[in-house]
């Protein structure tokens, strides 16, 4: 019934609007796996399907929302760690979430959990973190703490990055994506003394 009631975006705002919208981090979590699936399913589409509503809703919402979502991130459930990582870059990555994206990727703790998801032992899950971590390292207007950790960190990340997921080299686009990261990261300075 729910999942009908969000394909119309009148009714998908008043379950954004809903405090029990909240509940939706205990239901994805919840021992049964087809209810924790259908439940993931619904929280997706409520914030996915009709623009207005759900960007009005991260907004409005941003620190309550955020603080739940990184548990998700944290989860020691696979799935949970790897849907809620692609959900966040398909949030992000939203042109109407612009205001989301540049709160969660100026906060220097957002850009230390996804290099976390990057380094995972589980290559769908560093994959889903690349995306993520492509909007970091791409912002021309970084944070000092954010561009600090991505400049001590340089020398590793380019290493790293270089051989990441070469399986997928054969993707151009993955391939052009990746050298650009390295060579904004290789970019990166010092900042001036005043």
């Amino acid at each position: 019934m729910l999942r009908e009631c969000l394909k119309h975006e009148s009714l998908t705002t008043v379950v954004l609007n809903l405090p029990e919208f909240f509940n939706f981090f205990v239901y994805v979590e919840g021992p049964n796996f087809d209810v924790a699936s259908d439940a993931f399913a619904n929280f997706r589409e409520a914030l996915t399907k009709f623009k207005t509503p759900a960007t009005n809703f991260l907004n409005a919402n941003y620190d309550a929302f955020f603080e739940k979502y990184t548990k998700l991130i944290l989860s020691s459930n696979y799935v949970i760690r790897r849907q809620s990582l692609k959900l966040l870059g398909e949030i992000l990555l939203d042109r109407r979430n612009f205001h989301t994206m540049t709160r969660y990727i100026n906060y220097s703790d957002n850009l230390k959990l996804i290099m976390n998801a990057l380094a995972d032992k589980s290559k769908s899950i560093q994959y889903e973190a690349f995306h993520i971590f492509k909007i970091f390292v791409a912002n021309p207007n970084k944070t000092p703490e954010v561009h600090s950790i991505l400049r001590n960190n340089k020398d590793k990340l380019v290493g790293f990055l270089s051989k990441f997921q070469v399986d997928k080299d054969s993707d151009e686009q993955f391939k052009d994506e990746k050298a650009f990261l390295i060579r904004e990261i290789q970019k990166l300075r010092a900042p001036a003394q005043a």
